[in-house]
C-alpha cells in the first residue's frame, strides 16, 4: 500500500486525505496545532465557545457533494439551520437593511431602494445561476495544470455570458444604480479579497450562492464540519498526528523520500502540501525543488488579513442578528487602504457575529457570544496598542448603534491578527484568506497544484486551485487528490514511482 504524507490538517488537508484513503492509500496528516481545522480551529473559555476562523456557511451543495464522495451526507453529521434573516447591513445608527432569506421578500426590498429593482435582480440571479452551474459545477473541479483545460465548448462558447473578462464592479452595474444596492451586492466580493473593480464578473455567482442558496449555519458551530471531517477521515482509515510540525521534505532523484517533522521522520511515495504554500516551498525545500521564487511571491497580490476580537458579554446584545455588516464609513477609503495604500484603517468598515442569537450552546445563559472582524492589508505590525486601539473604535460605534455599554459587560476579549496568522499557520504575510481573485490569479494563473520539478510533491489549499474560502477548500483537496489518483493509479498495491 502507498504511502501519503499530507502536510495540515485544514479543510483541504482533511479532504485530500480521504480521498487518497478511500482510494487505498496510507494516509498520514502531520499537523503542527493542537487540533486539527486550521483556521477554522475552536477554543472555549469562561462558557463561550468561539470558532477562530471561518464563520458564513455558503454553497451548502458543495458540503453535500463532498460527503457524497464517501456515501454521506451532511445529515450524518451535523444540524444545518438556515438563517432569516441571512444577515443585516448597518449604514448608520439610524439605518440597516436585514437581508431576508425569502427570494420574494427580497426582491420587495430591493424594489422599495430602486423602482425597476425587483426584475432586475431576477435578471441577475438568471445570468448568476448560468455561471454559478459552470463556475462551481465544473470551472472550479479543473486541476488548471494547463490553459488547454479551459479549451472547453461549454466555456469558450459562453465566454461572453460567463463575462471571465469584465470586472465585476462594471457587470454589476448594468443592473443596479441605487449606492445601498450596489454595496449590498458587492458585499460578497469582500470575502474573495479584492475590490469589486478588479475582481471578474463570474464571480457574481456568489451573490447566487448567497441568494438563491442560502446562508446556513451548523448548530455548535462551524467547528462541527471540521469534526465531521476528522470523523469520516478517520473512519476512512487517515492516521492524524497533531502537534508535530514538519521541518524538511527530503528530495533525491526529483522525488520525494521523507517528510522530516519535529518529532520524528515519514517515507512517502506521495506528499500533499496542504499547509501555506509559500511556508512549504520556501522553508521546507531546497531552492532548487521549488516551484516559484521570492520575487514570484513578493510580486502576488494578496486578499487581506484580519484584525479579529473574540469577546464574551455577560448580557445580551440588541438589535444584532447572527451576522452584521458594518458600512457605515466609506468603503472606498478602507478598500485603498488595504490594497493600494496598505496601512491601518483611519475609518474601518467590520463584521460582528452573533452565533450565540441563533445556537445558545456557544455562550452562558442570558450571554452573548461576539466575534469581530476588521479587514485590514496584510503584514502590517500588530502590537497590543494598535489592537486595543481598534478595539476601541469598533466597540464605540457598536454600542452606538446596539443603544446600550457593552464593553462594561465584557467577561472575555482575546485578539488575533497578522501576527497570529504567521505564528500559528505559517500564513504569508500574515494573509487570513490567501491571494486576491483577481483576473490575473484566476485558475491556471494561480500557483500550480503540482511541483513541477518534484514529481510526488503537490499542494492544496487557499494558495492554490480553486483559491481562499471553506468550500473551495474543500474542492481544492479533491481536485489534488484526484490528481494523484490520476497520475500513479489507486493504491491497493505497493507504488513504484518511475
Amino acid at each position: 500500500m502507498s504511502k501519503a504524507i499530507v502536510i495540515g490538517a485544514g479543510f483541504a488537508g482533511l479532504s485530500a486525505a480521504t480521498k487518497l484513503a478511500d482510494a487505498g492509500y496510507d494516509v498520514t496528516i502531520l499537523e503542527k496545532n493542537a487540533t486539527a481545522g486550521g483556521r477554522a480551529r475552536v477554543f472555549e473559555e469562561k462558557g463561550f465557545t468561539f470558532d477562530m476562523g471561518p464563520s458564513w456557511y455558503w454553497m451548502p451543495d458543495v458540503f453535500e457533494r463532498y460527503f457524497a464522495e464517501f456515501g454521506k451526507s451532511v445529515a450524518d453529521y451535523y444540524e444545518l439551520v438556515r438563517l432569516d434573516p441571512s444577515y443585516k447591513v448597518i449604514f448608520g445608527p439610524t439605518e440597516e437593511v436585514d437581508l431576508p432569506a425569502n427570494l420574494d421578500e427580497l426582491k420587495a426590498l430591493f424594489e422599495s431602494i430602486e423602482q425597476g429593482s425587483a426584475k432586475k435582480l431576477e435578471d441577475f440571479l438568471y445570468e448568476s445561476k448560468y455561471k454559478y452551474d459552470v463556475g462551481i459545477g465544473e470551472f472550479v473541479w479543473k486541476p488548471s495544470l494547463s490553459i488547454t483545460e479551459f479549451f472547453d465548448y461549454r466555456i469558450l462558447s459562453k465566454a461572453i455570458s460567463l463575462d471571465l473578462f469584465a470586472s465585476f464592479g462594471k457587470h454589476i452595474r448594468k443592473f443596479f444604480s441605487s449606492r445601498r444596492l450596489l454595496q449590498l451586492m458587492e458585499f460578497p466580493i469582500l470575502f474573495l479579497g479584492a475590490t469589486p473593480k478588479n475582481t471578474p464578473a463570474l464571480y457574481s455567482l456568489m451573490n447566487y450562492a448567497e441568494i438563491a442558496l442560502g446562508t446556513w449555519y451548523p448548530m455548535g458551530g462551524m467547528h462541527e464540519i471540521v469534526k465531521a471531517m476528522v470523523k469520516l477521515a478517520e473512519e476512512k482509515g487517515v492516521n492524524i498526528k497533531l502537534n508535530e510540525a514538519v521541518k524538511r521534505i527530503e528530495v533525491e532523484n526529483k522525488t520525494v523520500q521523507k517528510v522530516i517533522t519535529d518529532v520524528g521522520e515519514y517515507e512517502a511515495d506521495i506528499v500533499i502540501g496542504a499547509g501555506d504554500y509559500h511556508h512549504i516551498e520556501s522553508q521546507l525545500l531546497k531552492e532548487t525543488d521549488r516551484n516559484y521564487s521570492e520575487k514570484y511571491w513578493n510580486s502576488r497580490t494578496m486578499a487581506p488579513s484580519s484584525l479579529l476580537f473574540y469577546v464574551g458579554v455577560d448580557r445580551k446584545v440588541d438589535k444584532l442578528t447572527h451576522h452584521n455588516l458594518f458600512f457605515d464609513e466609506d468603503f472606498d477609503i478602507h478598500a485603498d487602504e488595504i490594497y493600494t495604500h496598505p496601512k491601518w484603517p483611519s475609518k474601518p468598515l467590520f463584521y460582528v457575529s452573533a452565533p450565540s442569537k441563533t445556537d445558545a450552546s456557544v455562550a452562558p445563559e442570558g450571554a452573548e457570544n461576539l466575534f469581530i472582524l476588521i479587514p485590514i492589508a496584510p503584514d502590517l505590525a500588530d502590537g497590543e496598542d494598535v489592537r486595543e486601539k481598534y478595539y476601541e473604535i469598533v466597540m464605540e460605534r457598536l454600542e452606538k448603534y446596539v443603544g446600550h455599554s457593552i464593553r462594561k459587560h465584557v467577561v472575555y476579549k482575546r485578539s488575533f491578527a497578522v501576527s497570529d496568522f504567521k505564528n500559528d499557520y505559517h500564513s504569508f504575510r500574515g494573509n487570513a484568506y490567501g491571494l486576491a481573485n483577481t483576473l490575473l490569479q484566476t485558475a491556471f494563473l494561480k500557483p500550480s497544484l503540482k511541483n513541477k520539478k518534484v514529481k510526488n510533491l503537490f499542494y492544496t489549499g487557499q494558495l492554490t486551485v480553486p483559491g481562499p474560502g471553506v468550500p473551495p477548500s474543500l474542492i481544492s483537496g479533491l481536485v489534488v487528490a484526484n490528481q494523484v489518483i490520476t497520475e500513479f493509479g489507486k493504491s491497493h498495491k505497493e507504488l513504484t514511482i518511475a
